[in-house]
């Protein structure tokens, strides 16, 4: 389980680089710009919402469970 999160978690990180080599890259020379900074932030988007949905049917299923610390004390 930790690893699956892990490596989402990851996978997250490289679409913002990605994104941010898009954006430093991309117009310059006179060159026309692309799309692959839109793509790289709705990949990372999708990665975002599907990791926040595996969590969540990961806590239905009883493959994860909340560690016992009391909230606001």
């Amino acid at each position: 389980m930790k690893i699956i999160l892990i490596a989402a978690l990851v996978a997250i990180i490289l679409a913002l680089a990605l994104g941010g080599r898009a954006m430093l890259k991309d117009g310059r020379d006179g060159q026309p710009k692309s799309n692959r900074m839109v793509n790289a932030l709705a990949l990372r988007v999708g990665l975002s919402i599907a990791l926040f949905l595996f969590i969540l049917l990961s806590y239905k299923m009883g493959w994860i469970h909340p560690t016992g610390v009391a909230a606001g004390r």
